[in-house]
């Protein structure tokens, strides 16, 4: 299994979950947990997905990510476990 780690963070609006679900799904993204949370009206969400079996490469998923964050207003990342880890290590 090959994980990555989806992060978004914005101001709360309706159907972030449904949007940020949907495409993931539609690139054949399995989640495997998640984590969400609203804070003063801003929105964070934390999700650990399977990208093994991506129809896409995974620079071109990260870039539909980042994409659909500019459409609904909120900044999405995807960042492959490995990577976010090392950067995370101290």
């Amino acid at each position: 299994m090959k994980k990555a780690i989806v992060t978004v963070v914005g101001k709360d609006t309706v159907g972030i979950i449904s949007s940020v679900s949907g495409v993931l799904s539609e690139n054949n993204v399995n989640i495997l947990d998640i984590s969400q949370t609203i804070l003063d009206g801003m929105f964070t969400m934390m999700m650990i997905v399977d990208v093994e079996n991506i129809k896409v490469g995974f620079a071109q998923l990260s870039d539909v990510m980042s994409q659909l964050g500019a459409k609904i207003g909120v900044d999405i990342r995807i960042q492959l476990e490995e990577i976010f880890e090392a950067m995370h290590r101290i």
